[in-house]
């Protein structure tokens, strides 16, 4: 399963391989790269927003101050 979060401004895009998260940051021209990121493996999809802005929390600025998952809708 792949999940999108707008962290405090970036693109990030978590998928569940296995038993392990795998993380990447997502580029304006589509591309993709590792994030140097270790999520355990007993954290559930409904914790990584919070998982990340623990992490993460120190980029926030006045304009990006949260993290936000991005739901894609399919029509």
């Amino acid at each position: 399963m792949r999940y999108v979060f707008k962290v405090f401004g970036r693109i990030m895009a978590i998928e569940r391989a296995g038993d392990r998260w795998n993380c990447y940051l997502l580029g304006a021209d589509g591309k993709r790269r590792k994030a140097e990121l270790a999520i355990p493996s007993d954290i559930s999809h409904e914790e990584l927003s919070q998982y990340l802005y623990d992490i993460y929390h120190e980029s926030a600025t006045p304009t990006n101050g949260d993290i936000v998952e991005i739901v894609s809708q399919r029509v």
